[in-house]
């Protein structure tokens, strides 16, 4: 008997043109982005879309902090994602952009996503993607990714023996390394202006906060803060209405714990930053 192949479950990849000829022209108020404020992703293009301005032309349905179907999709997503691929076989995730003319999908990619909505729209803001500076962008998310978020999660994963733990947590030093010394001249990660960099430098320091650090041990949490600058740059953001808006603290810790079998640890109980505290008290700019 020959093995049962996979369900091949479908990538939604549209993109966002200059004009009618694309498919999906960026026509204002046509487009809805689907998101849950408690996933990293979708809290990465709701900043993008309040930075930008893009409140008046580009709705946002939120969606429940924890997924709430059986496979760990959202149920609201469930027709959309129905109504784009007939019996569509995979979980209904977010971050969703949605089209509101033909009730289909255009993309629930999130690169894509973020680059469209600074790129396409053409609303006042910051230039999130400076001409020259992709190359750049690219390397501070993979060293987010690879060098912080997935290090913090090896660093305090149960079951792992005390040497895979210790280099797990040097590899997360370094990474923290590395953004702390880009901060000791400029006041954003590539230098004197916010870019897309920064969204995913900021919403990598409020994982490792909010989540990861439930894992950590203290000593390892003591060694994490000690980035003074970084941290002070995460509290900045925070106070930024654009940032601070859409951190949905409760819901992240409701989402980490709904899906996280892994044991508590003593770093549980220290804060690094006050983030409902920079977010009360809010300023006008970053």
């Amino acid at each position: 008997m020959s093995a049962t192949s996979p369900i091949a479950v479908p990538s939604f990849r549209g993109r966002i043109g200059r004009d009618a000829r694309s498919g999906y022209p960026a026509v204002p108020h046509r487009y809805r982005l689907h998101l849950a404020l408690s996933c990293p992703q979708c809290l990465r293009v709701a900043i993008t879309r309040s930075l930008l301005g893009l409140e008046d032309v580009l709705a946002m349905t939120p969606l429940p902090a924890v997924p709430d179907a059986p496979d760990g999709g959202h149920l609201a997503l469930r027709p959309l994602y129905e109504s784009s691929a007939h019996r569509y076989p995979g979980p209904a995730l977010a971050p969703v952009l949605g089209d509101d003319w033909t009730g289909r999908i255009v993309s629930t990619h999130a690169p894509d996503i973020l680059d469209d909505l600074s790129r396409r729209f053409g609303a006042a803001g910051p230039c999130l993607y400076p001409r020259g500076a992709e190359d750049r962008i690219a390397a501070v998310e993979r060293l987010c990714e690879r060098g912080v978020n997935a290090a913090a999660q090896r660093a305090g994963r149960s079951g792992v023996d005390a040497a895979a733990r210790g280099a797990a947590l040097a590899t997360l030093l370094r990474g923290l390394g590395v953004l702390e010394r880009r901060l000791a001249a400029d006041p954003y990660v590539l230098g004197a202006e916010l870019t897309a960099a920064d969204l995913s430098v900021w919403v990598t320091l409020v994982q490792l906060d909010t989540v990861h650090r439930w894992h950590l041990d203290a000593e390892a949490v003591f060694r994490v803060t000690d980035h003074p600058r970084l941290w002070s740059y995460a509290g900045r953001l925070a106070a930024h209405p654009a940032f601070g808006s859409h951190l949905d603290l409760d819901g992240i810790v409701l989402r980490h714990h709904a899906r996280c079998r892994g044991s508590e640890a003593a770093g549980a109980a220290v804060r690094i930053v006050d983030w409902a505290g920079h977010v009360q008290g809010a300023v006008t700019a970053p």
